[in-house]
């Protein structure tokens, strides 16, 4: 059996969903890196990153989300707000309709635990440590959702979420 605590998934910006504003795939300021890139407006966007990591129907087994860490940056202007949620859904069985998922408890790291933090002009690596880390069922997903609400001259660019797991197959 194999048992590793240190594993981790990078989750690059193209699969992850943005709603509300003008996103644009674009080429990272670094060579050869993609981005997400929100045009300047008023407005509150959310970007929800599909956590994808194995799961097992065989209980302890499969992958154990411990943490994500999230790259971002903001320019021009600070936000008004940045939050994270994290959600843990349950696949609907044949004809069923999808329930609604169930909010993780977690813990912001100490460079971005108030609210002040979150929204500077910087660049951002946050990391967000689930308290009761869960082992996923082959039935269940994990999202993590974050609420940008950005000032009118805000500039946002969203470089990806990394899943950090241990692994026990």
């Amino acid at each position: 059996m194999i048992h590793n605590s240190h594993v981790s998934q990078f989750i690059p910006p193209n699969l992850c969903h943005f709603v509300t504003g003008t996103w644009t795939d674009a080429a990272g300021a670094v060579a050869n890196t993609i981005v997400k890139s929100k045009a300047a407006a008023d407005q509150t966007a959310i970007v929800t990153i599909p956590i994808m990591i194995p799961s097992n129907s065989v209980a302890l087994q499969g992958a154990k989300l411990v943490s994500v860490d999230v790259w971002w940056e903001v320019l021009t202007a600070a936000m008004d707000a940045v939050s994270a949620l994290v959600h843990l859904a349950t696949l609907p069985a044949d004809t069923a309709a999808f329930g609604a998922p169930a909010a993780q408890t977690f813990t912001y790291d100490t460079g971005h635990n108030t609210a002040a933090a979150r929204l500077t002009l910087e660049q951002h690596k946050m990391t967000l440590t689930i308290t009761t880390p869960p082992w996923l069922d082959d039935d269940q997903i994990m999202l993590v959702q974050l609420t940008y609400d950005a000032a009118a001259t805000s500039l946002l660019t969203f470089f990806g979420a990394r899943a950090n797991y241990t692994l026990r197959v």
